[in-house]
This record gives C-alpha cells, structure tokens and sequence, in this order.
C-alpha cells in the first residue's frame, strides 16, 4: 500500500480536454496519467463518468483511499485582480513587519471587496520593489514602499459545483490552481503539469505567497521571508 504522504492526485481540467495524475513524490514521476478531449466546454457529467472510470482505477493500483485532490483550472472563468498598497517606513530599512503587514492588508482587503472569489494564487508583482523585498538586503532609503500584489482566482459558486461533483466520491479538493499559471513554467510537455504544480506548492516561483504551517517540511514564502530577519 502507498502511503498518502507519497503521492498527490491532480485533476487538470479545461474545455478542451481532463486530466488525471497521480504524482509519486518520492521519485518525481508520474504514477498515474490518464485524460480523455473535450468538445471546447466543461461538460459536467462527462467529467464524472471520467472521475468515476479512473478513481477506481488509481486506487486499486495504490491500494488506498484517495482522500484529497489539487483541482487545476485552464477556464476563462479564472479571473486575475492586482492591488497596489502604500506603507509608511518609518524606520528606513526594510523591516519584516511592514512586509507582513503589507500581504496580510491586500489579502484581506481582496477578501472583503471580493466575497464571492476563491484566491488561488497570490503573487507579487516582478518590480524593483519586490526585488528589495525578495532579497537579503534590510536597507531602504524610500519614504514609503509600494506593494503591488495580483491574485488568481475563480468564482465561489464555480467552486461549490465542483466541490459536490468531488463530494460524492468522498474527496476533499485540497486546493485550487490555475492551468495557466503552471502552464507559465512548462516547458513543451504538459504531461510535466504535476511536476511543475508540485514544484510550485514547494515555493518554486519566489513571488508566490504560501502561507503553510512551519511544522511541515517545505515552507511557504511568509515563513521563508521572515527567516531572512530572525
């Protein structure tokens, strides 16, 4: 039996085709890879007779339960919104706590003017800024700092319908991801997605904000960040 801590299931979906993978952790390969085309929209119940087909199958090759699943989305439905904040720096250096304070205020202010979005990436944007901010210097000489953040995100109501078509095979979506966003660090294989996905969980794009508990292996940016001040 494989353990659950060995493997990550992905489901890619988008109006041209789904994709299931099961993605070995400890050898970086695939397990499992399977995916049938689509006629250019989400059809729904061709997507469950999908799901049942190939569930069945994964679990009698790891001889488990799958529990939880990372969902990639290729839709139009993904939206991106940026934010742009300006903080005070009193003290002329760059300072975690005015980082901090920085991504938490744009992720709440995203979380109280969009209540009906599910964040699915949160990333900084590449400016000189955020170059000061990615690296070891705590200098600054700027009166201020601007923090330019976009998120990834999709509907709440889109979400529900998934989260219910998951549901009744007794499987929690762990996380939501958007394809185009993997699909940014591919190279040609798309066969590469889990890979890449599973690189990116880890903090494989240093502007991406995880915030993942410290006691797990792989930390997320708020952690590696505010390591960069203790």
């Amino acid at each position: 039996m494989i353990e659950d801590t060995d493997f990550e299931t992905f489901l890619y979906i988008s109006d041209n085709k789904y994709q299931i993978f099961v993605y070995d952790k400890n050898n970086s390969k695939n397990l499992y890879n399977e995916e049938i085309k689509n006629d250019n929209e989400i059809e729904l119940n061709i997507l469950s007779k999908f799901l049942d087909d190939n569930i069945y199958k994964i679990e009698k090759i790891i001889k488990n339960f799958i529990k939880n699943i990372i969902l990639i989305i290729e839709d139009d439905k993904v939206l991106e919104i940026g934010l742009s904040i300006k903080i005070k720096n009193y003290e002329k250096q760059l300072d975690y706590k005015y980082v901090k304070n920085g991504l938490i205020e744009s992720k709440n202010i995203f979380k109280e003017n969009y209540p009906d979005l599910v964040m699915m990436h949160m990333l900084i944007v590449d400016n000189d800024m955020s170059k000061k901010l990615l690296s070891n210097s705590k200098k600054i000489n700027d009166n201020y700092f601007y923090l330019e953040v976009n998120f990834i995100c999709i509907s709440v109501s889109y979400t529900h319908i998934l989260d219910k078509l998951l549901g009744n095979l007794q499987i929690t979506i762990e996380q939501y991801m958007s394809g185009n966003y993997v699909k940014n660090f591919l190279e040609e294989d798309e066969n590469m997605i889990p890979v890449i996905a599973n690189k990116l969980n880890n903090g494989f794009n240093k502007n991406e904000v995880k915030v993942i508990s410290k006691n797990k292996e792989n930390i997320g940016f708020f952690e590696r960040f505010f390591q960069l001040f203790s």
